[in-house]
């Protein structure tokens, strides 16, 4: 036999790798991105003390300050998902990166109310194609034998973002006033496109369905198994893959076929009920704290150190997740659920408060982590990228829900403290979505995609 006729199957190669440094390079880089993805598109909650100030903003404002960037990110999602079905992930990747850097600096620039609102909408489409693709292309490199747990390290490259855009802001602003949180976040989201310029690989799925790159393909196999001696000259595919990855973005009947009929509801249902908690806290945080008689500093490290909590409980529950499966994600935000009520009702210091606070969002915030990297598994390599994009854009409707949330919560004069009973629900809502899952997937009616 010749080697024109041999056939490698790149999913074979890749569940019988070892863990090298062309992977681990991969998932630092998706690391640093969805870091500075997270802290440009929160950092706004830092900075809106001094915004409201500033561009005397009312509560209105302000939530449609917060809102039209997270309804950006979710337009962003199908706009930078359909580029990357037809460009390629890797440019795509590298194109919403420098765009989400520029338009970050611009919020610097703004000088009216109106051009903060269309900047933070233009920024938000920008930084809402970067997550599905990151995720879709990271999880194409690793064996699914810890697929999650990779997953789950990339996305906290996010909530590390996150809780850094609070020292950053109490650092900076006073010195240099709240337009540098800005300028820092931009800057440096361009150094990081220029990072993947020069170390990102192209979608390996994305490379399968185009035969005039099977070279490139041999290339990359080659650093993922350097000890194959029978690339040269072979033909790459990848098991699983079907003509129906080409369908468009808009096309969900995969998502809905066999056990995913009932699977992608739940997961969209529960992915919603998640966001709208987290983003709760990640853009009206701050300004509750301060509330509840925080200092702007105080109200900055602590909001911080929740997004760090959230962080900490997404790595105790990784390897639960890979061994476990869905369901020990459902048990965070069903013990997240009596904490709400019991601190929406009874009266606490500053100091419980802030370190009850802290523990609530390593429940909150790693069963936000730990749906997102169950998400993906699921789905065949085939649908992988659209199931993780409807996922995201299921997820922004709760996202851009918390900051209406938020306005009427202050509009109907509820005390701030009663806030964290009514934000019980969402949680609730989450545990008994993610729990149905899980009794699908142990009684067979479903299984993650290998």
């Amino acid at each position: 036999m010749n080697d024109s006729s041999r056939t490698v199957d790149v999913t074979e190669v890749i569940e019988k790798q070892r863990l090298r440094w062309f992977v681990v390079r991969l998932i630092l880089v998706s690391w640093v991105v969805t870091f500075f993805d997270g802290y440009d598109l929160n950092v706004i909650a830092f900075a809106a003390p001094y915004m409201r100030e500033a561009y005397a903003l009312d509560a209105s404002m302000l939530r449609d300050v917060f809102s039209t960037g997270i309804a950006g990110t979710l337009f962003g999602g199908f706009l930078f998902g359909f580029l990357g079905d037809r460009w390629g992930r890797r440019p795509t990747i590298i194109l919403s990166t420098t765009l989400f850097g520029l338009l970050t600096l611009l919020l610097a620039k703004a000088d009216t109310y109106w051009e903060l609102v269309a900047i933070r909408f233009l920024n938000g489409l920008a930084l809402g194609g970067v997550l599905p693709l990151i995720w879709a292309l990271s999880v194409e490199y690793v064996a699914t034998r810890y697929r999650a747990t990779i997953v789950t390290l990339i996305m906290l490259g996010y909530g590390i973002g996150v809780s850094t855009a609070g020292p950053i802001s109490v650092i900076l602003s006073p010195l240099f006033g709240w337009q540098s949180v800005f300028v820092f976040g931009g800057g440096a989201s361009l150094v990081a496109a220029l990072l993947l310029y020069y170390t990102l690989p192209e979608s390996l799925r994305f490379l399968a369905t185009r035969p005039h790159d099977n070279a490139r393909m041999a290339r990359i196999v080659k650093r993922l198994a350097p000890e194959r001696t029978d690339l040269e000259g072979a033909r790459f595919v990848m098991s699983g893959l079907v003509e129906t990855a080409r369908r468009p973005w808009w096309d969900v009947r995969s998502l809905f076929s066999g056990g995913l009929r009932n699977i992608t509801p739940l997961l969209w249902i529960g992915y919603a009920a998640s966001s709208m908690t987290s983003f709760f806290f990640t853009t009206w945080g701050p300004l509750v704290f301060e509330s509840l008689g925080f200092t702007r500093a105080t109200a900055a490290y602590a909001s911080s150190l929740n997004s760090l909590a959230g962080a900490f409980g997404a790595v105790c529950l990784m390897r639960f997740t890979d061994r476990i499966g869905a369901i020990s994600v459902a048990v965070l935000p069903a013990i997240a659920v009596p904490l709400l009520l019991y601190i929406g009702f009874e009266p606490v210091s500053h100091a419980s408060f802030i370190a009850m606070m802290a523990v609530l969002m390593i429940f909150l915030g790693g069963s936000h982590y730990g749906i997102i990297s169950i998400s993906g598994t699921f789905y065949p390599t085939a649908h992988r990228a659209l199931g993780t994009g409807w996922l995201s854009a299921m997820g922004k409707i709760g996202s851009v829900a918390a900051p209406w949330l938020g306005y009427y919560i202050q509009d109907a004069n509820i005390p701030v403290q009663r806030t964290f009973a009514l934000l019980a629900i969402p949680p609730a809502i989450f545990a008994a979505a993610i729990f149905v899952i899980g009794m699908l997937e142990r009684r067979g009616r479903v299984r993650a995609a290998a």
